[in-house]
């Protein structure tokens, strides 16, 4: 998929770094030219015969290089490739491209570039939480920078939380998604997807039997078409698709929240299995037995999502495909949800117990559209998703 693509891979200077290495490796097993440019503080973790050896090109690294500038000068160097991918991209790196700086070669290169760009951050937790890295990350993002990850996990300092750089494979299936050559290239989709979890107390929530598999699929589905997607999910058991820009929610208020931050957008999938309620008032300490009996819970309306963003006057998404999960009477249930939410397209399926579908690998929908009710043969959730993804191109497209 990569194959004739060229990748100006900027390295910056932090502990994954070492993971760059095995990025080079990964795309060129792809078919894609790397050029590789490492920065000072690169070389503290990487070495440039490493990364040269890898890439089987030159190591750029010094602005001022009389060398380097009569044989490829740096405005050159910034356009000649297919994307600029800054792996790791760390507080500073971020903090001067949001700023515009241009006092090294890597900085220079991504204030020079009329190339896409897309970054991996990597740092620590309380770096990546810190107001001035959100600001930032808000900035280059308003700006068209594509960004993929951090992930969450232990990091080489000892602490815990985001701020990992996202691994090898993901961030080269962000870079097939972005520069996919699909009918959806240019376009961008939203997708909800998994359960929400409504805390009870501490330790206790409200939750349903949703695995996100489909939503994941749809997500997969619509970046390998060339779309951007916004991947909106709940604390779902399947993984979210790579190549895709994952946000992740536990409230159904949390989810309106980031859709919201999300638009616009040219479609948005709301496959998510939204609670309907939560618990009105939920303790802030663990509920006890006591011998008055079981405690007592007061419910709330949860936010209704797709019919909040499905009547917005402003930025509502030009198609809105909502999902209806039902036991019975399908269709006519689905078709009233799709009339009351005043969503575009409702997709319906049966997950009453006897199906398997809730939870399970196989999906039997019903499209429900201006034109009428549409059921698919029953397929695994796979084809599901290309085949609705394929009609939402259409549709986007016109």
């Amino acid at each position: 998929m990569l194959a004739g693509k060229h990748i100006l891979l900027i390295i910056g200077g932090g502990i994954a770094a070492f993971k760059s290495l095995d990025l080079i490796r990964r795309l060129r097993e792809r078919g894609a030219e790397v050029t590789p440019v490492l920065t000072r503080a690169g070389t503290e973790f990487v070495t440039p015969l490493s990364v040269s050896a890898l890439a089987g090109k030159k190591v750029f690294q010094d602005l001022f290089d009389l060398g380097d500038e009569a044989e490829m000068g740096h405005i050159q160097l910034s356009r000649v490739a297919d994307l600029l991918v800054v792996a790791p991209a760390t507080a500073d790196l971020m903090a001067k491209m949001a700023q515009g700086h241009a006092n090294d070669l890597a900085s220079t290169l991504l204030l020079a570039t009329d190339t896409p760009v897309m970054i991996a951050p990597a740092m620590n937790v309380r770096m990546w939480d810190h107001p001035a890295t959100q600001r930032n990350l808000d900035l280059l993002k308003s700006d068209g920078i594509a960004v993929v990850g951090p992930n969450e996990g232990d990091m080489a300092c000892g602490e815990f939380g985001p701020g990992r750089m996202a691994e090898p494979l993901e961030i080269v299936a962000a870079i097939e998604a972005k520069l996919a050559d699909g009918p959806l290239k240019g376009k961008r989709a939203l997708v909800t997807s998994g359960p929400t979890h409504e805390p009870i107390d501490p330790v206790r929530y409200i939750a349903n039997r949703s695995s996100g598999a489909q939503g994941s699929a749809i997500g997969a589905a619509l970046a390998a078409l060339g779309a951007e997607v916004i991947f909106v999910t709940g604390p779902a058991d399947v993984p979210p698709p790579e190549g895709v820009t994952v946000i992740k929610v536990e409230t159904a208020k949390q989810m309106l929240e980031a859709v919201q931050d999300a638009l616009p957008v040219d479609a948005g999938v709301f496959a998510a299995a939204v609670a309907d309620w939560r618990v009105d008032g939920a303790s802030d300490r663990k509920l006890k037995k006591s011998k008055d009996g079981l405690p007592s819970l007061s419910f709330a309306e949860n936010p209704d999502i797709l019919k909040t963003v499905s009547q917005m006057t402003k930025g509502r998404p030009p198609l809105m495909v909502g999902f209806a999960a039902e036991t019975n009477d399908v269709v006519d249930h689905a078709t009233a949800k799709r009339n009351r939410k005043g969503c575009d397209w409702i997709v319906a399926n049966d997950v009453s117990p006897g199906t398997g579908i809730m939870g399970g690998t196989e999906n039997a929908v019903t499209l429900i559209t201006d034109a009428g009710a549409e059921s698919w043969p029953r397929m695994g959730k796979d084809e599901v998703a290309r085949k609705l993804a394929a009609r939402i191109a259409d549709a986007v497209l016109g």
